[in-house]
């Protein structure tokens, strides 16, 4: 969520470009390398039950993943692309029942850049942020998150991001980052994982997928627009 003066989409653009194309060494700076955006081909998404998450979770991360990313001319909407469904099956993982993830304390209060300081699963973090999202908004607006509508969700996303929501024990503004962070994986990451369903967030990066399938051509399109068709892990399995 940003300001009305940055459009979410340029921020999730931004993002996805420092951590995918540039990251590659694959592209140009982002004005030369993006693409003229496709229109948004959206094939239907196909129904995929949830692994892990409650049908209430589930609502809510529906609700917050189409509202981070709206469908609009660009892309789908963040569930069309397979966010939701990316979130679920990371949270039904073994990282998300805290696999290698130390939990032993001592839990002191940290700063911000500490990172997570929390005994929590990633999955349990999500079980309880999203419940108290929920109980927020239906003091505050007299509903869950998923049945406001749609300038409301914005109004209450924006209040998490900074730090205005009053959750009861639970860090609203950290829960929004854990949550924004998640999708913005969801929509840029490998299609293998459920999500950038159609390679829709690499096609609006100009991004070509897995970078060693290039490695070939990186000498012979240094400093020039290389555009191909993205290729995920399962078109080489």
């Amino acid at each position: 969520m940003t300001d009305d003066t940055v459009p979410r989409r340029q921020f999730l653009l931004g993002a996805g470009l420092a951590g995918t194309a540039l990251a590659a060494g694959l592209a140009e700076p982002a004005q030369a390398q993006q693409p003229k955006p496709e229109a948004a081909a959206a094939q239907p998404a196909p129904e995929e039950p949830f692994v892990t998450l409650t049908a209430p979770e589930a609502a809510f991360i529906v609700a917050a993943v189409d509202t981070l990313i709206p469908a609009d001319e660009l892309s789908p909407s963040g569930s069309e692309c397979g966010c939701a469904v990316f979130i679920d099956r990371q949270l039904g993982s073994a990282w998300g029942g805290g696999a290698k993830m130390y939990r032993g304390g001592p839990y002191l209060k940290g700063k911000p850049e500490q990172g997570y300081q929390l005994a929590l699963t990633p999955r349990e973090y999500f079980s309880a942020g999203i419940a108290a999202a929920n109980a927020w908004t239906r003091k505050t607006h007299g509903k869950d998150f998923d049945r406001l509508d749609a300038p409301d969700r914005v109004t209450a996303l924006k209040a998490m991001e900074e730090g205005k929501a009053q959750f009861e024990n639970f860090d609203a503004r950290a829960f929004f980052a854990q949550l924004h962070g998640i999708t913005m994986a969801g929509f840029f990451a490998d299609p293998v994982y459920g999500g950038n369903r159609d390679k829709v967030g690499w096609k609006l990066l100009g991004f070509p997928g897995l970078p060693a399938t290039y490695a070939d051509k990186i000498d012979t399109y240094r400093d020039k627009r290389y555009v191909a068709e993205p290729q995920s892990i399962a078109d080489f399995s």
